[in-house]
């Protein structure tokens, strides 16, 4: 392989591990206030991409307030989810919890299926994103260039959120102990919207942009993603921001490295993942930069 075709592939695993990573975010976001892994969230991600497709093909919106649009309504939709499936059994076990999730991702599959139709959908791709940049020998398409780039801006964005603000202490706060934090005249409804809207709208935000490099709908698109940046918020230590970064970054980079030096296991890459999901718990049960807990019973 010579030089520039690794640069090339290079420039692949970065923009693949970044949308895994966007999308990550949301899963460990919603683990470390709730200790909840939020299965319908591959879901909230098909159901952005939607809203931008409708928005700018059924309601002749410019292309940018499509895709606002969708996020803005996906973080709502996200908010609305967690008031109805989640928040009434906060109090249950986890186990019921969970189930109400996974129906939740079930539940929305199936109305995506009966209100889009089953039938794969071209999403429509702005030029600009549309666009291929040369450098030097290596050729990328603009929005493989955009995800990275707004990775690292929505991720600044985040920390800046949870370290710098009074919200973010807040969810921090939550996060260490609820009951205590109630205590401390938190309003803990409010931060698990707000946690559950922010992870919602960088679902969509993802959603959008894995449409625009990938560009086909259909209501089961998030279901493999999903699966995959979850298993990217695992390795990195899920309930760590940064460390769902870094395992989005990681299985973007081994996917699209096993493609270009094994090729013959194309058809095994989504395999992959759940190997290295596998050898991260054996070898580090709490992620590469998760920290030991005890779970409370």
């Amino acid at each position: 392989m010579t030089f520039d075709l690794f640069l090339q592939y290079l420039s692949g695993a970065l923009s693949l591990g970044s949308l895994y990573a966007l999308i990550a975010i949301g899963y460990t976001m919603v683990y470390g206030i709730l200790r909840l892994i939020n299965f319908a969230h591959g879901d909230v991600f098909m159901l952005g991409g939607y809203i931008a497709f409708y928005g700018v093909t059924l309601f002749f919106m410019p292309w940018w307030v499509g895709f606002i649009v969708a996020f803005g309504l996906t973080g709502i939709f996200g908010i609305g989810l967690e008031r109805v499936a989640y928040r009434p059994l906060r109090q249950s076990p986890k186990i019921s919890i969970m189930i109400s999730a996974i129906g939740a991702s079930f539940l929305m599959e199936n109305l995506a299926t009966v209100i889009f139709g089953g039938r794969p959908k071209g999403f429509p791709v702005p030029d600009l994103f549309n666009r291929v940049v040369h450098i030097g020998a290596v050729s990328v398409v603009n929005v493989s260039l955009i995800i990275p780039v707004l990775t690292a801006v929505l991720l600044g964005v985040l920390l800046v959120i949870v370290h710098r603000t009074k919200t973010g202490m807040a969810m921090r706060a939550v996060s260490t102990d609820l009951a205590a934090a109630r205590l401390m005249a938190i309003d803990v409804n409010n931060i698990v919207s707000f946690t559950f809207g922010t992870g919602s709208v960088l679902a969509a935000i993802g959603g959008v942009m894995w449409s625009l490099k990938y560009p086909q709908l259909n209501p089961t698109m998030g279901m493999i993603p999903g699966l995959k940046c979850f298993i990217a918020a695992v390795i990195g230590g899920i309930g760590n921001i940064s460390g769902a970064v870094l395992g989005g970054l990681l299985l973007g980079f081994i996917e699209i490295m096993i493609i270009a030096f094994l090729p013959t296991l194309t058809g095994y890459r989504d395999a992959f993942a759940f190997v290295l999901l596998i050898i991260v718990l054996l070898v580090k049960p709490s992620g590469l930069l998760g920290k030991n807990q005890i779970e409370k019973v």
